[in-house]
C-alpha cells in the first residue's frame, strides 16, 4: 500500500532549481532512506514534505491526499512528523513540557475548561503528563523528565526530539540527520532504535543521514538525490556500488 507519493515536485530559490522533477513512492510501513551529496536538495525535499515551504509545481499525496502546499500545522494533524537536521527543541523548558507540548494538539478538554481550571482540565493534564512520560520511558529519559532540555547531552537531546516528534501519533515519521553529532556507540544504539519504533509503532519512517552504516543498515530502499534530482533508487546494495552515486559523492567519474 503506498503511504506517500510525490510527482514532478519541484521547487526554485530565486531562479535556482532545489528540486527538480522529483519522483518518489513510499508504502506504508517502509523504512526508506533519501541520500545525496551536501546542497542535493534533501532538506529542501523534507521542507516541502512537512509544509515549510510551498512547491512550485508537483503534488505530494499522502494516503491518497494531495497536501502540497498546506500549512505545516495541517499536516501534521494528516500523520507526519518530522525532525530536524539542527535540533530544535524548546530548549529553556523542562524535557517533559517537550513531549507535553506534542500531546496538546489533542486536549481531552475545552478551553474553557483550561481557562476555569475545571476538574475535567485538571483530569486531562494528568493524562497527557501520563502519555508524556511513558513515551520519554521508551526513549530512557524519564528519569531526566525535570532537567532543562538544554542541559541534556547532546545525543540525549536528539532522542528527545523524536520522542516529541512520536508525542503527535504520527503513522509516519521523517528523520533529518538523526545521527548527526553522535558518537559511534551512540549511532548503534540509534540504528536499534530506529528499527523497533517502526515495528512497535506500526510507522513508516524516511531518513535523511550522511552516516551511510546507518543508511546501509537500516534501509529497505535508498533514494539517491543530486543537484535536486533522483539519480538512482533501489537496495542498499544496489546503490552501493552503482557508478553514478559514486561519481556524486566523489566528483569524478567512475570508470
Amino acid at each position: 500500500m503506498v503511504h506517500l507519493q510525490i510527482n514532478r515536485l519541484s521547487k526554485a530559490f530565486g531562479g535556482l532549481s532545489a528540486v527538480l522533477d522529483f519522483n518518489f513512492q513510499l508504502d506504508k510501513n517502509e523504512l526508506l532512506g533519501l541520500i545525496g551529496p551536501n546542497g542535493a536538495g534533501k532538506t529542501t525535499v523534507f521542507n516541502l514534505i512537512t509544509g515549510v515551504y510551498k512547491p512550485d509545481a508537483g503534488e505530494i499525496r499522502f494516503n491518497g491526499q494531495n497536501i502540497a502546499g498546506l500549512p505545516a500545522y495541517r499536516i501534521c494533524q494528516q500523520g507526519i512528523a518530522r525532525t530536524f537536521q539542527n535540533i530544535r527543541l524548546f530548549k529553556d523548558i523542562s524535557v517533559l513540557d517537550n513531549v507535553r507540548i506534542a500531546l496538546h494538539q489533542n486536549v481531552p478538554y475545552s478551553l474553557l475548561s483550561a481557562v476555569a481550571r475545571t476538574p475535567v482540565f485538571f483530569k486531562g493534564e494528568a493524562k497527557i503528563e501520563a502519555q508524556a512520560r511513558k513515551i520519554l520511558k521508551i526513549f530512557n529519559l524519564d528519569d531526566k523528565r525535570r532537567e532543562i532540555a538544554s542541559n541534556l547531552p547532546y545525543g540525549e537531546q536528539r532522542r528527545l526530539e523524536i520522542a516529541r516528534a512520536l508525542a503527535t501519533k504520527p503513522s509516519l515519521l521523517i528523520l533529518d540527520e538523526p545521527a548527526a553529532g553522535m558518537n559511534p556507540n551512540e549511532t548503534r544504539e540509534l540504528m536499534e532504535l530506529i528499527q523497533w519504533l517502526r515495528l512497535q509503532f506500526d510507522l513508516s519512517i524516511l531518513l535523511i543521514e550522511h552516516d551511510m552504516s546507518l543508511v546501509m543498515g537500516v534501509c529497505e530502499r535508498i533514494y539517491v538525490l543530486d543537484y535536486g534530482q533522483v539519480i538512482a533508487e533501489g537496495r542498499p546494495e544496489e546503490i552501493r556500488n552503482n557508478p553514478r552515486v559514486i561519481e556524486a559523492y566523489l566528483g569524478e567519474e567512475v570508470g
